[in-house]
């Protein structure tokens, strides 16, 4: 209990009920909860208030999840803080469109308490772990640091999403090792977050446009690898 209190949530949709519903039970479970009803208040409190956790639902008046999601992961104060969709759409492109804008997690409605509790733990439990590995990789002319999230190029610093970067510093870490699409799912996301294939080829693509063509390489048929050439 002593460890959840100092962690903070904000709570982000426009039905009344279940915002109430949510604050209830994650300040039942001692974490210190805010909200608010729309996209646009949302940003303006997560930049106050610096959460470490967002359920953000992605139906929502003024201005959708998507697009709010989006515009947290600009704010820097917030490039560690976990962002959970909150929706009642099921269509592949809502989910798609979720992980593109740096979405940890999609938990469909209705929800149900004590699994969200669950999953928000996990979150926990994965980064705990992944904070214990070496912080620091050097590896051709890339230096990769877990610390602060960032990768010097050749003394330029390039900065990626918290996603992004976690696949790439995976990758590298596990140079010429082709990795399937299914095993980077698991090892990025964590097993108990259903990702499609395809966000795996976005993020990959979205890192080749930041750092270069020269360095992750597609093994046709089989998956990804960083390549040491």
């Amino acid at each position: 209990m002593s460890e959840k209190q100092k962690i903070k949530v904000l709570v982000v949709d426009d039905e009344p009920d279940i915002v109430e519903i949510l604050k209830y039970n994650l300040q039942k479970e001692g974490y210190d909860v805010a909200t608010a009803e729309d996209g646009i208040k949302a940003v303006k409190t997560a930049a106050k208030f610096h959460p470490d956790v967002i359920l953000l639902d992605i139906m929502m008046p003024n201005q959708d999840g998507v697009e709010t999601c989006l515009q947290l992961r600009q704010i820097p104060e917030l490039k560690n803080t976990f962002i959970i969709f909150l929706t009642a759409r099921m269509e592949e492109y809502s989910e798609v469109a979720a992980f593109d804008v740096g979405a940890d997690d999609y938990i469909t409605k209705p929800i149900k308490p004590r699994a969200l509790m669950s999953r928000i733990s996990a979150l926990f439990r994965r980064e705990s772990k992944k904070d214990q590995e070496q912080t620091q990789i050097k590896i051709k002319d890339l230096t990769i640091d877990r610390g602060s999230y960032t990768i010097d190029k050749s003394g330029k610093t390039i900065t990626l999403p918290k996603k992004e970067f976690e696949l790439l510093y995976f990758l590298a870490k596990n140079p010429n090792i082709v990795f399937g699409r299914d095993e980077l799912l698991h090892n990025i996301w964590g097993s108990d977050v259903f990702v499609l294939a395809r966000t795996v080829d976005v993020h990959i693509r979205k890192v080749r446009e930041k750092i270069g063509e020269d360095y992750i390489s597609t093994v046709k048929g089989v998956g990804y690898k960083f390549d040491l050439g």
